[in-house]
C-alpha cells in the first residue's frame, strides 16, 4: 500500500522583526501536491501560538496540540476544503501577553503591544511568506486565527487590517481584556468591514467567558454581521479552555472559513456542539486556563 500523503513542514528559525523584541520560529505546513503543481497558488491561514499547532510539536502541554496539520489533511483529502498553507507563528514566551493584547492594562505592565505585533505580521511576515511560497495574496484568501488571547488579537487585527486578513478564527477569545475593549472597538466601526468571522467558546470555560463570547456575538450582529453568512458563532458543549477543545472544533472552523460551511454540526439552541459533558470529563478537561492560554 502506498504511503499516505502528509504534506511537508518547513521551519524558519529565529524570524526577526524590527517591531518586536523577540525573534521567533515560523512553522509552515504545505499541503500534499505542493511541489507537484508548480503553477498552483494557495490560500494561507496564519495561526498564533505556533508551538501548539501541529501533531508532535513542542506544545505547551506535552501531547496536547491543535493537530492543525492532520485536520487540514483530512479535510483536504475528503474534499471538504481546498488545499491551504498553514503558517504557525511561535509565541514569544513571557512576552506573549504583551504581544497578543491591543491595549495596556495595569495588571499587566508592558501589555498592549498588539499594534506592533500586527505590524510584524503585515509588514514583515506576510511579505516574507508571499515571497517564499506560492500564495494567493489577497485578503479573501488570507486568514488569521488563534485561541484565548490569540483569539482576541486575531479579531483586533482583522478589524484593523481587513484589507489584509479577510477571515478570522476567534476561538475562546479573552473578551474580558480591558473591560471588553474588543466589543467597544467593534461598536466604533463606521461600517462592517468585509471580514468573515468564526467565533466560539466552550461551556466549561466559566460563566464569565461564555457571557463575554455571547456579548461579542451580539455586538457583531448589531454592527452588521449575519449569522451563517459572514459570521458563525459556536458553543462547545462541555468543552474547556485547552488545546484538545480547540482541536475538536478546528474542523468546523476550517469548513466555515475555507470550505463547506454547511457541514458544521449543530446542537440545541442553534449552536454547533462538539463535546458532551461525559466526553469532556473522560479526558480530564478543566475550565481553568493554563498560563499559556490566557
Amino acid at each position: 500500500m502506498p504511503a499516505q500523503p502528509v504534506g511537508q513542514f518547513i521551519t524558519h528559525h529565529g524570524f526577526h522583526s524590527k517591531h518586536l523584541k523577540q525573534d521567533r520560529d515560523i512553522r509552515v505546513w504545505l499541503p500534499p501536491g505542493y511541489d507537484e503543481e508548480p503553477r498552483r497558488r494557495y490560500p494561507v491561514l496564519y495561526l498564533h501560538d505556533g508551538q501548539n499547532l501541529y501533531k508532535g510539536g513542542p506544545s505547551f502541554i506535552p501531547g496536547q496540540a491543535w493537530n492543525a496539520d492532520t485536520t487540514a489533511l483530512d479535510l483536504i483529502g475528503s474534499h471538504q476544503i481546498g488545499s491551504i498553507i498553514l503558517v504557525g507563528i511561535d509565541n514569544a514566551g513571557r512576552d506573549r501577553i504583551n504581544e497578543y493584547t491591543p491595549t495596556e492594562i495595569a495588571k499587566y505592565p508592558g501589555s498592549g503591544k498588539g499594534a506592533e505585533y500586527g505590524r510584524m505580521l503585515v509588514e514583515e511576515l506576510k511579505p516574507f511568506i508571499d515571497s517564499h511560497y506560492r500564495t494567493l495574496k489577497d485578503a479573501r484568501n488570507t486568514g488569521l486565527g488563534g485561541s484565548s488571547l490569540g483569539g482576541l488579537i486575531s479579531l483586533y487585527l482583522g478589524l484593523t487590517f481587513p484589507n489584509v486578513f479577510g477571515k478570522v478564527a476567534v476561538m475562546s477569545p479573552s473578551v474580558w481584556w480591558d473591560d471588553n475593549y474588543i466589543c467597544r472597538l467593534a461598536k466604533r466601526l463606521g461600517r462592517r468591514p468585509n471580514l468573515k468571522i468564526w467565533l466560539d467558546i466552550g461551556t466549561r470555560e466559566g460563566d464569565a467567558a461564555v457571557t463575554g463570547a455571547r456579548d461579542l456575538h451580539s455586538t457583531l450582529l448589531q454592527v452588521g454581521w449575519k449569522d451563517g453568512v459572514d459570521l458563525r458563532y459556536a458553543e462547545g458543549e462541555g468543552a474547556a479552555h485547552n488545546e484538545r477543545a480547540w482541536s475538536d472544533r478546528l474542523p468546523d472552523v476550517l469548513r466555515f472559513l475555507f470550505g463547506d460551511a454547511k457541514r458544521a454540526s449543530f446542537g440545541a439552541g442553534g449552536y454547533p456542539m462538539y463535546l458532551t459533558h461525559s466526553a469532556a470529563h473522560a479526558w480530564g478537561g478543566s475550565a481553568s486556563p493554563s498560563p499559556a492560554g490566557e
